[in-house]
């Protein structure tokens, strides 16, 4: 009979224990960290593991001493492990390099990614959660944490950590999104509403436990708290000049995916707000929702039945009618928030898909002084240079680009900036160059479109020319 890895973990939990209580920090740990290992998705023996490692470097905050030396490997290895989505590698690393500084805010977002990706989802709070403690200015670790939050379905935390993404950047238009779509989302969690199929089916919640029973007779679902939709409709009627009802019943429909209503109500609290531009906004929102999806859904069917000239004209047709709408809400919000460079990004790249390259030059100029945004932005110039004739600038914005991308993180953007640069150094007589970009793809992604049977051609032309 093979053993049971709870009972194991359990054991190695108490082991673990007791040595902390006798302050024998290493054994502690390992202890832990046996448990960790059988159990990933035990909250409380990560937690018990990180305090451990803690007590053991006496709070220093930095770790062992040369914490950064001997985590240079460690990270390696993460990197590795990232870009190969072996998430179990991925995690385990991340705990090895939290042993060596339990303070390390990346090695906790890269743990909490791990057990995002592996479904653990009350560690991959606790780890986004420490990593924001440590270094609470990062954006990124906010926005991980929100998502995490909220595939948790504690909505009004994940609102509260987009506030904050929002208080570092009040120009980032996915906060503001964000916190405008939880709203209705947090209401039903705190009303009970979130496991149930549909707002008519809603389950016993904690304001009706605490009611006196006065009947055995089912309750009906228009009672005060029994339906969210019900409620929100009622508060309309009961003041019907406020916006913000209708914009809660509004998300609900949307979150229910009955866009049409949505649509409906979104309309209704325009009107009532007297022509609001963020109420607009939201309208402007659910339009294009309402258009990906039925483009999507034409393109199920195109794809259904590929000799139906009829479904891909139609499929053909939805696209063009999407990307014309999303050029004209981006051009009006661009407009209204000219400091925002993300939004002229995004303008930037609908532009580009319909051969607009002109246009969308001064637009990325512009975006690349956004930092977060620059590498992306960089890549999409040289593609809007190289289509407008300009090689040798196009070159410049890929080779501005690649030092600064963390192979880490976005392994395929860099694979595309090494791989366009070869294109162009192709094209310039740059054969040398070409090369180098070529071998640097290949290095990053072996399969990566036809790049290594070019680096493989230029190499032999050279040889050729050698003999």
């Amino acid at each position: 009979m093979a053993p049971d890895k709870n009972k194991i973990a359990a054991d190695s939990f108490r082991h673990g224990s007791e040595a902390m209580a006798q302050q024998n920090w290493d054994y502690a740990i390992r202890m832990y960290g046996q448990s960790v290992a059988l159990v990933p998705d035990n909250v409380l023996f990560r937690q018990s593991l990180r305090g451990c490692q803690e007590k053991k470097y006496n709070d220093n905050k930095k770790g062992a001493r040369m914490a950064g030396l001997k985590l240079t490997g460690i990270k390696g290895r993460i990197k590795a492990s990232r870009m190969k989505e072996t998430w179990e590698a991925v995690d385990k690393a991340a705990e090895d390099g939290l042993t060596v500084n339990p303070w390390d805010p990346q090695l906790n977002a890269d743990m909490a990614l791990a057990c995002a990706e592996r479904g653990f989802s009350e560690c991959a709070v606790f780890g986004y959660r420490r990593a924001v403690a440590l270094d609470p200015k990062s954006k990124d670790h906010l926005r991980k944490l929100a998502l995490a939050l909220e595939d948790m379905g504690a909505y009004a935390d994940a609102v509260k950590c987009w506030e904050q993404v929002y208080a570092l950047d009040p120009l980032d238009t996915e906060a503001r999104t964000k916190i405008n779509q939880l709203e209705a989302s947090s209401v039903m969690e705190k009303g009970g509403y979130e496991d149930a199929d549909s707002t008519q089916e809603v389950k016993a919640n904690a304001y009706e436990a605490d009611r006196p029973s006065k009947s055995s007779a089912p309750q009906s679902a228009d009672g005060p708290g029994m339906s969210l939709e019900a409620d929100l409709q009622r508060a309309i009627r009961k003041e019907p000049e406020n916006k913000d009802n209708y914009l809660k019943l509004a998300e609900l429909y949307r979150r229910e995916k009955q866009l049409d209503k949505a649509h409906e109500t979104f309309q209704k609290a325009l009107q009532v707000s007297g022509g609001d531009l963020n109420v607009q906004e939201q309208v402007e929102d659910l339009e294009l929702e309402i258009m990906r999806n039925n483009l999507a859904l034409a393109k199920q069917a195109a794809a259904a039945d590929p000799d139906n000239k009829k479904n891909q004209e139609n499929a053909h047709g939805l696209a063009k009618d999407l990307i014309r709408r999303e050029i004209d809400v981006f051009v009006r919000r661009v407009e209204r928030y000219p400091a925002d460079m993300k939004l002229k990004y995004e303008l930037a790249r609908r532009y580009m898909r319909v051969g607009k390259f002109v246009r969308a030059i001064p637009l990325l100029q512009q975006a690349a002084s956004d930092n977060r945004i620059q590498n992306e932005v960089l890549v999409s110039l040289g593609k809007c240079f190289h289509a407008d004739k300009k090689p040798d600038l196009a070159l410049r914005q890929f080779q501005k680009a690649i030092p600064n991308i963390n192979p880490q993180d976005k392994p395929q953007l860099l694979a595309e900036a090494h791989y366009l640069a070869g294109r162009v150094s192709e094209e310039l007589g740059k054969r040398d160059v070409a090369e180098a970009h070529y071998g640097e793809v290949i290095a990053i992604d072996y399969e990566y479109k036809d790049a290594r049977k070019r680096l493989e051609k230029l190499q032999q032309s050279v040889g050729d020319t050698g003999g």
